[in-house]
Parts: structure tokens; C-alpha cells; sequence
């Protein structure tokens, strides 16, 4: 496929301005970065100028004119500011950073603005619900309980510091994720073949590439994770995993190396807390955990905090298990006093002695264009779906454009930037370019589009990427994202996709799709070693599935440490003055691995402090009890052959992908399962039972 590429920071001379153009997909090959304060502006006060005139519309209003008159416009700025939000993510440069940051005071207090208007507010509970339909009137509830959360009811001066609470939390959430990612690419360290021994021949190489790509001598490692992640694994250096893993842990953090400090998170996640606590308070709530829980499936603080406890309870004796296993292994490596730099390279050690395979043997058979062939593959057979490529203009040449087709009709179309860069955000994310709707002002029907964003190590000069079997996982768990946004099969916007879907019932399709990384049948047909050209030997994958749960109490309960610190930094009145001792206490309770003190993970912690998991990120451990349970039933169905039911392929596709948020998660749930989730699917699957 050849992608028209764009290079968002340059200023190129055009006609029109890619940012008004919504008669399809996004022009990006027409994008610069001066548009952004040409157009941002102009489609705010169209959006303006709609809200005032619904707010102060004589004549009746039903809910075809509000969509036409209010929501046409507002889609329009929600999808031109998504594309520089985009951008902003996966291309960052300096212009483009300023000119992002110049407008997101002004976006932000329009959103502020929308949310919080009493006179909307009364328009929409002016409307008789059983003149709607069932989407409608799901969308009409959702709307109707984010009036109240977004300060519709606040009057005065409370309703005017809310607006300023609004303004202020954005602009310190922007900041925190511009200093993780700062942090993150200005540190590097040049190694020397030596200090490189036990690490995979790829990684070194790419090392070296690195280096010569910075006009440098020797190898050049970063702290991106295709580097820090085989490091932390592979290397035999005691004293170059823990530089590594001093130089990660300290991200934007004060405890960093001087030159780094400029970019220490300190005050502004402390800042955030504080403002959080305060707009709760402002909404009438305890606490900011109380606000959150506001439109989660969870209803009380104690549920989540006692079903966090209730996982560490149950986890506990197998991560004491596996941390007693690992030390033994320590005393045979010759590490006698095992440090945090060490656990990760004693594991793979050990999961290597124990089940006699390595992720570099496994990495081969990995190549990322058969995996993802593979993907398809198993998407095309249980949602009954195709997926073509397909072309349109990208922001980078490593991006891929495809459709998803049903019968010759189309369903939706997504974008794949798979591959770690500079000025790219790490971690991998699913956003929407805009969502299924049947427009008002067209009456035709606008079919959804994604983007799917991974940071795989690329493949060397000439040579295919290969993907651990982790990335497998990332990449199948993205997947499971999009196509809960792409299969909706509603077409009222608002619920519509991953639109309205409780917070702490998002993950259930992205974790769903996780399992079939560990079904034979699937792994099968998307390994090819990339030298030999076969497949994986069932033996090797036997070997995995063995290993499939090795240290998972560990893994629990690290996933349980970072939920619980969540929740009890959202949930504290009074604020505490250092987040640190916090999570000392939550490590005190639930962890079993010693950390040293300098260590500072809230300070790149994005997922809360910059993205949509604040009170929130209990969420993953929550959805994956759903998603376990639900997969259980695929498990329940598969055939003799190895290949999968049909029937129960399109029953998890209407009852779960295609309704959206049209109906609360626990109510599709129950189409799909008959019964309410149990968590004995989850501890079966990560062998905690």
C-alpha cells in the first residue's frame, strides 16, 4: 500500500485547510500546523453560536433538532480536535506542542462550558423519553447524569471555579505527559559491546543503528521499551540493569539526575490531586473517588476497595511462592542479595531453566506481518467479518490503513501505527477518528474509524519486525478495542462504539481478545520463523503454555499495588503532601517485593495523572473478571478440530460489540453469558484457583 506521509511540523502551502474537511477521512497529507489556530477558533464559536441558540430557542425542541442543530457542530470540533490530539500524541515536535497547548485552554472551556449549561441541561429534561427509542433514551439518561457531573446544578461563583478547575486540570494533565515524554527521550546512555553480553543480536543491533543514527560511537540504549525491556531481561551487567532501571524509575521525578529534573512531576500530579478533590467537593461529593464511581458499574468505594483486597488475598501465597522460587534461582545465578534491577533477569532465567524455551526463541517465530494475518485470520472467522487494505493519507510511513467489510457492505476502517519512535508517547492506545452515527444533516449513515497505536520494536535495515509474544498480546488486546468501536451497530452517536460504555467495562473486549494468544489454533497460523519460514513446533508453544502463568500471584498483585494506590490517592480527605507514602502503605499491605525508596512511578504514571483512568484504574482487574468469564464460554464451545463455534462468535458480536453503549455493560453481559460474571474464570485462567 503506499501511504501518502505528513510531516505535521513543517508548513506547507495548501488550499484548503485539512482541519475543515469532514467530507471524509482526515487529509493529514494536507495538515500543518498553522491550521491548527486557523480553524480550532472557527469551528469553537460555530459550536458557540449552536449552543446559544438551543439554549435560548423559543419554539420546542424534540431530539432529532437538538442532534441537528447542536450535536452537527460540535462533532465536527470534537473530530478536527481529535486529529491534532492525534498528532500531538504520535508526532510530537515543538510547533506543534505550542500550537496545541495554545488552543486547549480554549477547547477546554468550551467542553466546560457544554457540560455545565443550565439552560441545556433544562432543554434535554424538557424531552419525553417515550417518544425516543431505546438508544436514544440511553443516550437522553447518560446525558441527563453528565449535566449533574459536568456542574450544570452549580450556580455563581461555584459554577465559575469550576470552569477554572476545568482549564487548570487540563492544562497540568498535558503538562504531565509532555515531561513523561521528555523524560523518557532525553535519556540515553552509549554502552559498550561488553556491557551488551547475554542481550538478543536484534537488540544490539538496533542498538548500534541507534547510535550511528546520533552520530555516535558504540551502542546507544534509551529507555524506550524495545530497549529497556530486553536490558532489564537479557543482560548480565548487574550494573547496566540497574542504571537502566534507576534512569525508568525515576522519570520526572526530582529524585532523576540533575540535567533531568526539568521535567520532575512532583508538583504537578500533587496539584492535579488537589483540584481533582476540589471539583469533587464542588459536585457535592466526598471525594474524588466518589465522583468516578458516579458512572462505573462499581456503586461504592468499599466494593472496589474490597474486591482490590479480595484479589491481593487470593494472589498473595502464589507471589510469595514465586518471589521464594526466584530467590532460590538468585543463590544458583550467584546473586546472593537479589536487588530490584535483578527480579526481571532472575525470572527469565529462571522461566528459561524451568520450561527450557527463551523469548528469543520464541521471538523468532513472531514476524509482525504474519501475526498480524494471523489476527485477522481469527477476527474474519468469528465475527464473520473481511478485513482489505485499504488507502488513505498517514502521518507517518510505518502506517497502515484498513477496512472491515461485511458482506461487500462496509463496517469501518481503522489506522495501525505499530512501531517506537522518537516523539511518539510510549504505550499502546485505541482512539477514535469519529464515530458510527446516522448523521441528521445528511441522513446518510457515517461509519466509524479508529486509530490503533503500538510501540513494537522495528525491524532492522531490510529485515521484518518481530514481536514478542507479549506484543502478541498488545496488539490482539488493541484490536479488541477497536473492534468494539468499529462493529457497533448503532446510530446514535452518543452510544454508539466504546461511547457511554461504563469506565470499568471498557477493557472487556480488549482482554477478551487477549486469550486467544494462548489457543493453539490461533497461534498456529500466525507463526513463520523468520529465517526458516515454519511454523511454531506445537512443543515450543506446549513450553508456553506451561510457562503461561509463571509468577502470575507477582503479576497480580503488582497490577493490584497500582489499582489500589489509584484508588487511595482519589479516595484521601485530606490530601496527604507526598503521593510516596501512599504507596508505601499500599506495599506495606499487598506487595511482597522490596523497592528501593527512590523509586517514583507515580511520576510517569499517565494512565491517571494524563489519561482517563483516574478513581479508575481498578478497572483493567475489574473487566478482566468479565472478559475471563465471557471468553470461558467460547472455551465452553470449542469444537473437536480446534476451530470455533460460529454461533457463539456472532452471539459475542451482537451482544457485546455491536450494542455498544447503548445499554449498560451488565445488561449485555447477561444477554451474552445468561447469568452474572464470576470470578472463578479469571483465577482458572491465571492459575490462582
Amino acid at each position: 500500500m503506499n501511504n501518502t506521509t505528513v510531516h505535521p511540523a513543517e508548513h506547507q502551502p495548501q488550499s484548503k485547510n485539512a482541519l475543515l474537511d469532514f467530507s471524509g477521512l482526515p487529509r493529514f497529507d494536507e495538515f500543518s500546523v498553522d491550521q491548527i489556530g486557523q480553524s480550532i477558533p472557527l469551528l469553537l464559536q460555530q459550536a458557540k453560536d449552536a449552543l446559544h441558540e438551543v439554549e435560548h430557542s423559543t419554539s420546542s425542541l424534540n431530539w432529532e433538532l437538538i442532534s441537528l442543530k447542536l450535536e452537527v457542530p460540535v462533532e465536527k470540533l470534537t473530530r478536527a480536535w481529535g486529529m491534532v490530539s492525534h498528532l500531538n500524541s504520535v508526532v510530537d515536535s515543538p510547533e506543534l506542542r505550542a500550537a496545541y497547548n495554545e488552543a486547549l485552554p480554549l477547547v477546554t472551556e468550551f467542553w466546560t462550558q457544554l457540560g455545565s449549561s443550565t439552560a441545556l441541561f433544562a432543554v434535554f429534561q424538557s424531552l419525553n423519553p417515550s417518544e425516543l427509542n431505546a438508544e436514544q433514551s440511553k443516550a437522553l439518561e447518560n446525558a441527563l447524569r453528565n449535566f449533574e457531573l459536568g456542574g450544570a446544578k452549580l450556580q455563581g461563583t461555584d459554577k465559575e471555579r469550576y470552569a477554572e478547575l476545568q482549564e487548570k486540570m487540563a492544562e497540568l494533565s498535558q503538562k504531565f505527559s509532555e515531561n513523561v515524554l521528555d523524560a523518557t527521550d532525553a535519556w540515553s546512555y552509549t554502552a559498550t559491546l561488553e556491557e551488551l553480553e547475554g542481550v538478543p543480536p536484534e537488540v544490539i543491533q538496533a542498538c548500534l543503528e541507534g547510535a550511528k543514527a546520533n552520530q555516535q560511537s558504540g551502542y546507544r540504549l534509551t529507555l524506550k521499551m524495545p530497549v529497556y525491556l530486553p536490558i532489564m531481561q537479557f543482560a548480565k551487567n548487574r550494573a547496566l540493569r540497574e542504571k537502566l532501571y534507576t534512569a525508568y524509575q525515576t522519570r520526572a521525578c526530582a529524585q532523576s539526575a540533575n540535567e533531568f529534573q526539568k521535567f520532575d512531576n512532583t508538583h504537578v500530579l500533587h496539584e492535579i490531586l488537589r483540584l481533582r478533590l476540589e471539583e469533587a467537593r464542588l459536585l457535592g461529593f466526598k471525594n474524588f473517588a466518589q465522583l468516578s464511581l458516579a458512572s462505573k458499574m462499581a456503586s461504592t468505594e468499599s466494593e472496589v476497595r474490597d474486591f482490590l483486597l479480595q484479589l491481593a488475598l487470593k494472589a498473595k501465597p502464589f507471589a510469595l511462592k514465586d518471589l521464594s522460587d526466584l530467590r532460590a534461582h538468585a543463590k544458583l545465578l550467584g546473586i546472593d542479595d537479589p536487588q530490584a534491577w535483578d527480579w526481571t533477569f532472575i525470572g527469565e532465567r529462571l522461566k528459561e531453566s524451568r520450561y527450557a524455551f527463551s523469548e528469543t526463541e520464541v521471538k523468532a517465530y513472531f514476524p509482525y506481518p504474519r501475526v498480524l494475518q494471523g489476527l485477522f485470520q481469527i477476527v474474519q472467522t468469528l465475527f464473520e467479518v473481511n478485513i482489505q487494505k485499504d488507502h488513505a493519507p498517514t502521518w507517518h510511513p510505518d502506517v497502515e490503513f484498513y477496512r472491515l467489510e461485511r458482506q461487500g457492505q462496509l463496517i469501518g476502517q481503522f489506522y495501525l501505527d505499530p512501531f517506537a519512535r522518537n516523539s511518539k508517547r510510549a504505550g499502546a492506545w485505541m482512539d477514535d477518528v469519529r464515530g458510527r452515527w446516522l448523521r441528521p444533516d445528511t441522513q446518510t449513515l457515517q461509519t466509524p474509524v479508529a486509530y490503533l497505536v503500538c510501540n513494537f520494536a522495528k525491524g532492522l535495515e531490510g529485515e521484518q519486525a518481530l514481536l514478542t509474544h507479549d506484543d502478541v498480546i498488545t496488539l490482539f488486546h488493541e484490536f479488541g478495542h477497536g473492534l468494539h468501536h468499529l462493529m457497533t451497530q448503532v446510530n446514535e452517536l452518543d452510544v454508539s462504539g466504546i461511547n457511554g460504555v461504563e469506565w470499568d467495562a471498557v477493557e472487556l473486549p480488549s482482554q477478551f481478545m487477549e486469550n486467544f494468544c494462548w489457543q493453539w489454533s490461533v497461534v498456529e497460523n500466525m507463526t513463520q520463523h523468520h529465517q526458516t519460514g515454519q511454523p511454531m513446533p506445537k512443543a515450543l508453544f506446549d513450553k508456553m503454555l506451561a510457562a503461561k502463568n509463571f509468577q502470575s500471584g507477582l503479576q497480580m498483585l503488582r497490577q493490584i499495588e497500582f489499582s489500589l494506590f489509584d484508588w487511595m490517592i482519589h479516595s484521601q480527605t485530606p490530601l496527604v503532601e507526598d503521593v510516596a507514602v501512599i504507596l508505601k502503605e499500599v506495599r506495606d499491605q499487598v506487595s511482597v517485593v522490596p523497592v528501593p525508596e527512590f523509586c517514583r512511578p507515580a511520576h510517569s504514571f499517565s494512565h491517571i495523572f494524563a489519561g482517563g483512568y483516574a478513581a479508575g484504574y481498578y478497572s483493567y482487574k475489574w473487566a478482566e473478571v468479565l472478559s475471563a468469564d465471557a471468553y470461558a464460554a467460547i472455551e465452553e464451545q470449542l469444537q473437536s478440530g480446534g476451530t470455533f463455534n460460529p454461533a457463539m462468535g456472532e452471539s459475542y458480536r451482537k451482544n457485546i460489540l455491536e450494542v455498544g453503549g447503548s445499554r449498560s455493560a451488565m445488561s449485555s453481559f447477561l444477554a451474552f453469558r445468561g447469568r452474572e460474571p464470576s470470578i472463578d474464570a479469571l483465577l482458572r485462567h491465571q492459575g490462582l484457583n
